[in-house]
């Protein structure tokens, strides 16, 4: 009897993987669509399994804290820090995420999942006894996700297009705190949806009337027609927690029944 020919190198060899379980393959270019719907469908399931139905996302500075001496953003950043963690709480108890729909839950807090306001948000959400939703980014220069997100619900994207997607695509509400570069890319793009009628009108609420005037001259672009008129009662302003939360019902956000 002779022995059989050995076929070591054709199981080791890459070609020889299942394709799942191969990573080289996975993260080569031509799986970019693979992995772009990976990412839809692990947060999609997860929310589906929660009864997450509807959410209220909310946008702010990471650079904001609790404590203003160590904050670069100083007493504002406090104030602002603090008035998301108030507007985080309030939504949860009265916005139906503590389950007063038979299961499902509506307006739970969304944010990016990192710290400053996003953390206040999500903090809120907490102390509410509520869920509350981290949507992660992976960046050069790595950004933790904040410790008061949900962990079964704190997810990690590479892609912002499908952050983006996941952000909206079940908002109830927008809540934006000032902020930045990547706050102000969140809420233009969910202006430029709501503007287009590619989004639900959903209310849009800017929080600090004087920092947002300040920084966009809103009037300025309809009055160069760059906008309509009548585009900027697509939002509204509100300088507290309590204001933002009566300016989102106001505007017509969805709550619970009785």
């Amino acid at each position: 009897m002779t022995d059989s020919p050995d076929n070591s190198a054709q199981k080791a060899s890459a070609a020889y993987r299942l394709p799942a379980l191969d990573q080289e393959f996975l993260l080569g270019d031509s799986m970019r669509g693979v992995r772009f719907l990976l990412e839809y469908a692990k947060a999609e399931e997860r929310l589906r399994d929660w009864g997450v139905r509807s959410t209220i996302v909310v946008f702010g500075s990471a650079r904001a804290g609790p404590d203003p001496a160590a904050s670069p953003l100083g007493a504002n950043g406090a104030r602002w820090y603090e008035e998301a963690r108030r507007f985080g709480m309030i939504a949860s108890q009265r916005g139906g995420a503590l389950l007063h729909n038979g299961g499902l839950r509506d307006n739970v807090i969304a944010t990016g999942g990192g710290p400053g306001v996003m953390e206040a948000a999500n903090r809120g959400a907490g102390d509410a006894g509520a869920p509350s939703i981290g949507f992660n980014i992976t960046l050069p220069h790595e950004q933790d996700p904040n410790a008061y997100s949900t962990p079964e619900l704190t997810f990690r994207f590479h892609y912002f297009a499908m952050r983006k997607m996941h952000l909206a695509m079940r908002a109830n509400g927008l809540v934006v705190f000032p902020g930045g570069f990547g706050t102000m890319d969140e809420l233009f793009e969910m202006l430029t949806l709501r503007q287009t009628g590619k989004a639900p009108r959903i209310p849009i609420v800017l929080v600090d009337r004087a920092y947002w005037t300040k920084v966009v001259n809103f009037d300025a672009l309809a009055d160069a027609g760059m906008v309509r008129r009548e585009d900027l009662s697509i939002f509204g302003f509100a300088d507290d927690a309590e204001a933002v939360w009566a300016s989102l019902v106001e505007r017509g956000l969805p709550l619970p029944g009785p």
